[in-house]
């Protein structure tokens, strides 16, 4: 999570000097987190094509940056993908619905690299029942052909910023729309607008869901280096204000700070700078309908990439627990036929070139033994 300057600048406020008079040099310097960012340059470096296509896996996004895939070789040719448990978001995410579209998305990345490198990948989703392992994958050197899709995975980004003020090009649409349903029209795209915002209002506004939040923060690149997942703040103008102590957990938990009213009023910002949407439907909720959904997102994730085309997920809505209950079902009423669960709600633009984010070496989301 790395705000825009402006933002930035907003944040500061009266601490503007004061951050402006920390020394710079080494301080500034140093403030990316190399260690935390090298897994996305070390993809397909393993010489082993499982590991290869793994360590591809391990870039998709997920809930939170949680990361909650681990994995485990098995045999010659096999891989057995589970969810660590205490990888979870129990407040907002109550059902692992949204950590269950993490792992969807996390095997289409894996089943995509191993036909960049030329193997199937045969899957069985919870191949021992419902309390095993998420899935089995087989590998099987067969000459698959590579999906142009896979060509962007280092491109793909989540974009947390307000978009351009200008429409989607007919092209992007067309691309776009072969992944997911897109809603551009003026009136359903203000309906969303304020049904987005204000289920922030909601999770932000409700103590224990946004201390969740604040609670995965990793604020600055020390923290970033020694958990690389959750969401980042880092970056100098971020470090500086940790030092001056104007951004910190108790200040963005404290709703009376400048800090918090700073945070909520960059948010807003962001949510009304939407022009389009993307909605993904499935006709039921299983755990095989949230697999089949985080596959579907992950391919329009990169097809998003490949257009120049900012993504942003926005599912604070669909979230369920008590207290986002009425705008789970508003959502349901705008964007889902009867009977049919809305798995994933995104914005859709053209923003700036985010940074990538903080992923844990492969080697660390492997089970040994």
């Amino acid at each position: 999570m790395n705000p825009s300057r402006r933002k930035t600048l907003a944040l500061i406020g009266g601490g503007l000097v004061a951050a402006a008079a920390l020394p710079a040099g080494g301080f500034l310097a140093t403030r990316t987190p190399h260690d935390a960012l090298r897994p996305w340059a070390r993809a397909g470096g393993y010489g082993e094509p499982r590991r290869d296509a793994l360590s591809y896996a391990l870039l998709a996004p997920s809930p939170h940056n949680l990361q909650p895939w681990l994995a485990e070789l098995v045999g010659d040719d096999g891989v057995r993908l589970y969810r660590e448990p205490g990888r979870r978001l129990p407040e907002t995410d109550p059902q692992d619905r949204q950590i269950t579209i993490g792992m969807g998305c996390f095997i289409e990345l894996l089943v995509l690299a191993a036909g960049a490198a030329g193997h199937t990948a045969a899957l069985t989703l919870y191949p021992e029942g419902a309390d095993g392992p998420v899935a089995e994958l087989r590998f099987d050197a067969a000459d698959a052909a590579a999906d142009p899709l896979f060509a962007h995975v280092a491109e793909r980004r989540s974009c947390k910023e307000p978009f351009e003020d200008r429409a989607l090009a007919a092209q992007d649409r067309a691309a776009l729309a072969a992944h997911a349903r897109l809603v551009t029209g003026s009136g359903p795209v203000a309906a969303l607008r304020a049904l987005t915002s204000a289920a922030w209002e909601v999770e932000a506004g409700t103590a224990r869901t946004h201390r969740e939040s604040v609670d995965l923060m990793r604020f600055g690149r020390r923290e970033i280096e020694a958990a690389p997942d959750g969401i980042d703040l880092g970056g100098p103008m971020l470090e500086s204000l940790m030092r001056v102590g104007v951004l910190t957990r108790d200040t963005l938990l404290d709703p009376d700070s400048r800090a918090h009213a700073q945070s909520m009023e960059m948010y807003r910002e962001m949510l009304a700078a939407t022009r389009a949407y993307a909605v993904l439907t499935s006709p039921g909720n299983t755990r095989a309908d949230q697999i089949a959904a985080g596959r579907r997102w992950m391919r329009l994730d990169l097809a998003a990439a490949g257009r120049g085309v900012a993504l942003h997920p926005v599912s604070q809505c669909l979230q369920e627990y008590p207290e986002m209950s009425a705008h789970h079902a508003r959502a349901h009423d705008l964007l889902a036929a009867p009977g049919e669960t809305v798995q994933m709600l995104g914005r859709v633009g053209y923003g700036p070139r985010v940074a990538q984010s903080p992923r844990w070496a492969l080697e660390e989301r492997m089970l040994h033994g």
